[in-house]
């Protein structure tokens, strides 16, 4: 049953409010850390404590979502914890606090599998590609206009001001996920063995990796460490926020393009082997480009990651996923990928303390590299198995 077009609008201001109030502070939350004296290998554990609660509790909250079989209840609680979690940052801004808000905000993250189902669950099998990239558009909306805000925010009024800024957004996305209607389903119960099994699946289990490299790779570089080396290039606090509006413009921009009818020609057996390669020439070229207006142009590039990348590796995880089944998937599928945003920051954090920024970013390279040319094998022989299953059904 679809909700009401006012319901669709309804939703999509909550998910914008929810992503604004998860990121308006991320543009500055490294180069704030590091001015207050925090150490790099710190700075990467306090961003990767974000990906840690998203990690133990996605699965979790997957199969609870599909036990109960509604969704608004999850929608509420992860647009309050949003925002619960800024209120620490407020009283407690340093270090620690942000270690502790980052695992709030995690919790809250952990709910997105609700946000995701609500509305794909809306669509038909033959539309999940273009619900996907709808839901993440509107939750890179949600990031630009909070990066826009930390731009224009931080240099006058602080990281204070931006954290209450994530607060009240928060707090306005609970009130109004209050009204939402949740869709009349029919119920199945199935134990939570038979949830379970659905992580088995194949497909799941080879998207979700993609998912963990692309999301891994971009909180660790575009969302962090790429400010600090624009910091060090002599950016200032308004040319670090401006290479966050760049990035969240393109990925705002490519999700959108990847319903279009020319980008789905292609498909994602093009797209996903070319955009992890195109992930490791962005790592390479930051890692050696001291050149501003070079790093500000680079950050179109994990603009084209999150938009395409981590759209067609959710959609293609969820195929044949039966839909009484598809929290738990997506529980899955996200679980998966924080442990890439937890791990990720701190080994990287961990090398760039040791070796220095660029070979972090060479080490990230290589990894995003590696993983095109397994996902280029992965499609060709996937392809190869489907021409001979219709060779032997002539």
């Amino acid at each position: 049953m679809r909700i009401r077009m006012n319901q669709h609008i309804l939703f999509y201001i909550i998910v914008t409010l929810f992503w604004f109030a998860q990121y308006v502070y991320i543009p500055f939350q490294s180069t704030y850390l590091i001015s207050i004296g925090t150490i790099s290998s710190m700075v990467g554990i306090i961003i990767g404590a974000y990906g840690i609660t998203q990690m133990l509790l996605r699965l979790p909250v997957g199969i609870y979502a599909d036990c109960i079989g509604k969704h608004k209840v999850l929608i509420i609680v992860g647009a309050l914890l949003s925002g619960l979690a800024s209120i620490v940052r407020v009283y407690c801004c340093d270090g620690t606090g942000f270690l502790i808000a980052n695992l709030l905000s995690g919790v809250a993250s952990a709910t997105w599998i609700s946000f995701m189902v609500y509305y794909t669950g809306q669509y038909s099998n033959n539309q999940q590609q273009m619900a996907t990239s709808k839901v993440i558009m509107f939750n890179n909306l949600g990031m630009l206009l909070g990066f826009i805000t930390s731009t224009l925010c931080y240099s006058i009024m602080g990281m204070k001001y931006l954290c209450l800024s994530s607060v009240l957004a928060g707090i306005f996305a609970c009130i109004l996920a209050l009204f939402l209607k949740e869709p009349k389903k029919t119920k199945e119960h199935l134990s939570i063995k038979s949830l379970c099994c659905v992580c088995m699946n194949k497909r799941l289990i080879i998207f979700s990796f993609v998912a963990l490299i692309q999301q891994g790779i971009q909180l660790t570089t575009t969302m962090s460490f790429t400010n600090q080396i624009m910091r060090d290039c002599g950016a200032s606090n308004t040319i670090v926020g401006l290479s966050s509006i760049i990035y969240m413009i393109s990925a705002v921009g490519f999700a959108g393009l990847a319903s279009t009818k020319w980008i789905e020609q292609k498909g994602p057996k093009v797209w996903i082997p070319l955009v992890l390669s195109i992930i490791a020439v962005y790592c390479v070229s930051v890692a050696f480009t001291h050149y501003i207006p070079c790093l500000l142009f680079l950050q179109i590039l994990p603009g084209m990651s999150t938009g395409l990348l981590l759209t067609y590796a959710t959609s293609e995880a969820m195929k044949d996923i039966p839909p009484e089944k598809k929290s738990t998937a997506m529980g899955f599928f996200q679980a998966v990928y924080a442990i890439g945003m937890t791990t990720f920051p701190i080994f990287t954090g961990s090398v760039v303390s040791s070796h220095g920024m660029a070979a972090g970013y060479i080490l990230l390279a290589i990894i995003a590299f590696f993983s095109s040319i397994l996902m280029g094998i992965y499609y060709k022989k996937n392809q190869m198995h489907l021409k001979q299953m219709n060779l032997q059904m002539d």
